[in-house]
C-alpha cells in the first residue's frame, strides 16, 4: 500500500480550533489539548491505506467520510500522493450541506 502526505486545509484547521475552544470551555484546556492531539493523530494516520471511509461522490466528487470516536466526522479526498482533510465536523453538524458544491 501507498503512503501519502496528509494536508489539512485552513477550513479543517479552523474546525480544530473551534473544537478546542468548545471542549476547553466545557472540560478544561488539558482535556481539549489531548482531544485535539488524538484527532490530529487520527488524521495523520490517513497517510497509509488512505482510501478508506465511505465514498460520497453524491455530495462531492472524490469525497470520503469517516468517523472518529463516535463524535466527529472527518471529510477528506485522496488526490494523487496526498490526502486532503477538507473539514472536521463535531457532533451532529450538517456536513452534507457544508460540503455540497454551491450552485452558480
Amino acid at each position: 500500500m501507498k503512503r501519502r502526505h496528509v494536508v489539512l486545509l485552513p477550513e479543517a484547521q479552523a474546525d480544530l480550533l473551534w473544537i478546542y475552544d468548545t471542549v476547553a470551555h466545557a472540560s478544561g484546556n488539558l482535556t481539549a489539548i489531548r482531544y485535539i492531539e488524538r484527532i490530529e493523530r487520527f488524521c495523520l494516520g490517513l497517510d497509509y491505506a488512505s482510501e478508506r471511509g465511505t465514498l460520497r461522490d453524491d455530495v462531492r466528487p472524490g469525497l470520503r467520510i469517516t468517523g472518529f470516536e463516535r463524535r466527529l466526522t472527518v471529510a477528506f479526498t485522496v488526490e494523487g500522493d496526498q490526502v486532503v482533510i477538507l473539514r472536521v465536523f463535531y457532533g451532529g453538524a450538517n456536513w452534507e450541506d457544508e460540503l455540497a458544491p454551491t450552485a452558480p
